[in-house]
């Protein structure tokens, strides 16, 4: 019996067909799926170059919070004598660094991520959105290496892991959520402002004064405890502490808030994003 056997040439090829959308377009987020091998590669390209030509390398990632802890420590309680509801400074703080560091610097990479890889933009087709999201899952690294800090503060303090532990995964994905839908905002908004580089820095300092990383959320006056969960990190921030070292949980009404507002961004970011993916090859 005869086989018979197709060549490569015989085999269908893979057709994309680009042709301009009007108005709001669907997010097509299966294509990220698709692209799941381009995601991994500049997840890990980013982490790489990150690190590559400097003395210290990833230990970096330890330096920072740790600076981070000291001086927010001696602002918030030398200084401001604020309350850290009975617990150690150190830990009381850096178990809100570890989320809060996550968050920022996922913030700033997604704002200027567009701008970054702009040769990318203009020479090749991708579903743009890659670009953004690959910024976010690279620091997921620094995140489990500070956490490996955070688990020998957690020894020498003499604290055992709550039974609320196993929240930490959801926390951190509005963590990411969060950033994510703010990063796709200001991503899009830098290529056509080039202000947002600008505004940034500024943005993340003014939110970590609104977020509860240096100080106990008890700080805040129960009228506005309501108000004041309109910023995301709040929960994110209480709820790390509360897995982590047993302090009060977020309530549920609170919660409820932030990942509402979290899911709002989030959303509102990739439609607004692919909305304007049309034109950033033209933009940057």
């Amino acid at each position: 019996m005869a086989e018979t056997t197709l060549s490569r040439q015989d085999q269908p090829e893979q057709v994309v067909l680009l042709k301009p959308s009007k108005g709001w377009i669907a997010l097509n987020l299966k294509d990220l799926w698709l692209y799941r091998e381009l995601i991994y590669f500049l997840t890990w390209r980013d982490v790489i170059v990150r690190y590559k030509q400097t003395v210290l390398g990833a230990a970096w990632a330890i330096i920072q919070p740790v600076i981070n802890m000291l001086v927010l420590s001696f602002i918030f309680g030398n200084l401001g004598k604020l309350s850290t509801e009975g617990y150690p400074r150190p830990i009381f703080t850096f178990a809100a660094l570890l989320p809060w560091g996550l968050f920022s610097k996922a913030l700033s990479d997604t704002g200027r991520s567009m701008l970054s890889n702009r040769n990318m933009i203009t020479k090749v087709y991708f579903p743009r959105m890659i670009i953004p999201l690959s910024s976010i899952l690279g620091g997921l690294v620094d995140f489990a290496i500070q956490f490996l800090v955070l688990v020998g503060m957690m020894i020498y303090f003499k604290f055992t892991p709550t039974a609320g532990i196993w929240t930490l995964p959801l926390f951190l994905m509005l963590a990411l959520a969060t950033a994510l839908g703010v990063g796709l905002w200001l991503s899009a908004l830098n290529v056509l402002y080039r202000d947002i580089n600008y505004i940034l820095p500024f943005l993340t300092q003014f939110w970590l004064l609104l977020t509860p990383v240096g100080y106990s959320i008890g700080e805040i006056s129960p009228q506005w405890q309501l108000l004041y969960s309109l910023n995301p990190m709040v929960g994110v921030v209480q709820g790390f502490r509360w897995a982590i070292l047993g302090t009060d949980p977020p309530s549920w009404i609170s919660l409820g808030i932030s990942v509402g507002i979290s899911l709002i961004l989030l959303v509102s970011g990739m439609y607004y994003f692919r909305r304007m993916e049309r034109t950033f090859a033209d933009m940057v």
